[in-house]
């Protein structure tokens, strides 16, 4: 350790005095603070905030952020109180270590309520201090690299996390270093075989592969060389997790993969950039359908450069991005850039609304954590498209979005009376998936309004929560909570027969009546908390969506409705024995359907096992692998010695289903397999 605050020393020496000074003070307190605890791998725990404070010195952040990281595990884990750290470091450092304390400071009954309150927490810390989450993103990095020393579930579901929320993050902040660095660390973990496999591959004839390079940039020298632009020429290798991108997106082995390693062109300015790409394409064939002009259309993290990718020599596809020196600093440090080329205040070095995730996290709108967590995996940290309105202003919206979603962004109005939809001049559906830069056009009638159908293709929550607005107000056959559409069955009528005198018409629901129950949907093998779900049936609202315990429906089950006396709806599979049993079933039963079908792959398994009680977390594991997601599922006791267990599984690609299939086969206490949906 000692050699490691050697290090540190050395390398805040790029700090004024007066910063050095504090940063040793914060050093050697909380080197004493932490003196007595030890890490899962045995090391001193003052390794770990060691290891966070260097990182983020390589980021070139500014004093209070490197002081912060230092102590930022004080108030979790120590007697220290957040007035302490003010008498001796100010308040901005005070502000700093509550804010990331915080963020881990959630203990929710629920597993998936606390992952989604935490994952809120650290987002919306940003509108207020950017540097609460790069001191987060140096933390998750400094532990992911330690984090063999944690039991197999555990590194798992950490990498996982890594992989779905902070990888991306990284990448909204622009700071490319640790984002590839996070992917390459959760894939290690998450799919050993691959990563050795390519690890392998890489590694493999490398003098060759330094020999193509050469060549490369010999040529491109020679040619900038005659044109008198002064360049530098870098040999990149591609990240481990890209290149398993890559595999999986062209079924593909590594071995057979040419563009494991590409070509950094810098130059001084942005004209030679445009001729440097002129030259490269001189030089060789450009592919068709490769070039991508970030220059122009900037990234929503900053990120600008051209890409192409041309067909070099010996037949060898190659990618090349051409980019100024500047511009490759914002590429690797993103946000962070700023600290490198400005001085003053952290105020005055960046304000969190420049940035585009902090803008689009203000009109958020998504009060149930239940659905936050995927709401931010899908909307927020998935891939953006940039779209233009007829007027030039650009739409930023998630990758896979509609013109729907583009309606509702612009107004709810127009979204409201979204009749139909133009990209670049040309009639397009309402359900469309649009595509980087098109222009989009937006027509509307007074007599528009929104379907149910959109629920189904829409990408943003804005617009979700719109389009179930208009409906839960305007189309009385229909009842939507939580992901179940429910339509009403019309009674008809008998005639004017009067109730018999003296007895009072029974009402279909009790009017006012509170609800205790809600919907118990096991994941992960845990009940979600409840609550009471407030719906609309004619003009009771004091109504509830329930899942019945008996058949316990999951996601993508066929399903029926059944309108109860003062309980609410209740949902049963449409083959659940015991609704032949309810006497009323066929005069309460309404229509159902789940509200959102998901553009990726969702199957159903059945499966037969031994008793073990790792049973679960085994099949999640063997599920995750491949990058399958468990949805739902439940384990049933069969005899004395076997389970039966209902999961239903969501997968990025059809082609995965094959390998999570021999993936749970390989499960020791798996004895049967059978896909049922």
């Amino acid at each position: 350790m000692n050699n490691r605050i050697d290090e540190l020393k050395e390398k805040i020496k790029i700090y004024d005095p007066a910063d050095q000074a504090r940063i040793l003070s914060a050093l050697e307190w909380a080197k004493s603070l932490h003196e007595d605890q030890k890490r899962a791998s045995g090391e001193p725990y003052f390794v770990h905030p060691l290891g966070v404070a260097s990182i983020l010195v390589n980021l070139n952040l500014d004093g209070d952020t490197i002081v912060a990281a230092l102590l930022h595990d004080v108030l979790e884990d120590t007697a220290t109180t957040a007035e302490h750290i003010e008498e001796r470091f100010g308040k901005d450092v005070r502000k700093l270590v509550e804010g990331v304390t915080k963020i881990a400071d959630i203990h929710a009954k629920n597993k998936t309520i606390q992952e989604a309150e935490n994952i809120r927490k650290m987002l919306f810390a940003m509108v207020q201090d950017i540097r609460v989450i790069l001191i987060k993103l140096a933390d998750k990095l400094h532990n992911m690299r330690t984090l063999e020393y944690l039991p197999p579930d555990r590194r798992k579901a950490n990498a996982q996390d890594c992989l779905d929320i902070y990888a991306p993050l990284a990448d909204r902040l622009g700071i490319s270093w640790i984002k590839d660095e996070l992917e390459d660390l959760s894939l290690k973990h998450l799919n050993r075989d691959a990563y050795d496999q390519i690890k392998g591959i890489v590694a493999l004839k490398k003098q060759d592969r330094e020999n193509f390079l050469t060549r490369i940039q010999d040529a491109i020298l020679a040619e900038t060389k005659k044109l008198n632009i002064n360049v530098t020429v870098m040999a990149r290798a591609k990240h481990f997790y890209s290149i398993y991108q890559k595999m999986r997106k062209r079924n593909k082995g590594p071995e057979e993969l040419f563009d494991l390693f590409g070509i950094r062109i810098l130059c001084d300015t942005v004209d030679d950039c445009y001729t440097l790409l002129g030259t490269v394409h001189h030089l060789w064939k450009p592919i068709e359908g490769r070039f991508k002009d970030y220059i122009a259309m900037p990234k929503s993290n900053g990120y600008q450069s051209l890409h192409t990718t041309v067909m070099s020599f010996d037949g060898k596809l190659l990618e090349i991005q051409i980019r100024t020196k500047e511009m490759h600093q914002i590429a690797e440090y993103g946000v962070a850039s700023h600290w490198l080329y400005k001085k003053g205040t952290t105020a005055e070095i960046i304000k969190p609304q420049d940035l585009s995730i902090v803008n689009r996290l203000k009109d958020w709108n998504s009060p149930d954590m239940t659905t936050f967590l995927d709401d931010i995996k899908q909307e927020l940290l998935k891939d953006s498209i940039f779209v233009f309105t007829p007027q030039g202003k650009v739409i930023e919206l998630p990758a896979g979005s509609t013109p729907i979603d583009f309606a509702y962004h612009i107004h709810s109005a127009i979204g409201d009376h979204c009749a139909g939809a133009k990209a670049d001049g040309t009639i397009i559906p309402l359900t469309a998936e649009l595509k980087n830069t098109q222009v989009v056009e937006i027509l509307t009638t007074q007599n528009a309004h929104p379907h149910v159908n959109w629920l189904r293709a829409v990408k943003t929550a804005k617009a979700r929560s719109k389009i179930r607005a208009w409906l839960q107000q305007n189309d009385e056959t229909l009842i939507i909570e939580k992901n179940i559409v429910a339509r009403k069955k019309s009674t008809p009528t008998t005639g004017t027969q009067s109730p018999h005198p003296g007895q009072a018409a029974q009402p279909a629901i009790t009017s006012g009546q509170k609800f205790e129950n809600a919907i118990q949907t096991v994941i992960q093998n845990q009940n979600l908390p409840k609550g009471i779900l407030q719906v609309k049936v004619e003009d009771e609202r004091n109504m509830m969506i329930r899942f019945a315990q008996c058949c316990k429906p999951v996601t993508g089950d066929p399903i029926i409705g059944y309108v109860s006396r003062g309980r609410g709806i209740i949902v049963h599979r449409s083959t659940c024995k015991n609704i032949h049993f309810i006497p009323d079933f066929e005069e309460r039963k309404i229509e159902v359907e789940w509200e959102k079908a998901n553009s990726q792959l969702v199957k159903r398994f059945k499966i037969e096992a031994r008793k073990a009680n790792d049973l679960f977390s085994a099949i999640e594991g063997a599920v995750r692998k491949h990058q399958g997601h468990l949805l739902e599922g439940r384990i049933e006791e069969t005899s004395q010695e076997h389970f039966t267990g209902f999961f239903t599984l969501q997968l990025e690609h059809r082609e995965d289903l094959k390998q999570v299939i021999k993936s749970l086969k390989n499960v020791p206490a798996v004895l049967h397999i059978q896909v049922i949906a």
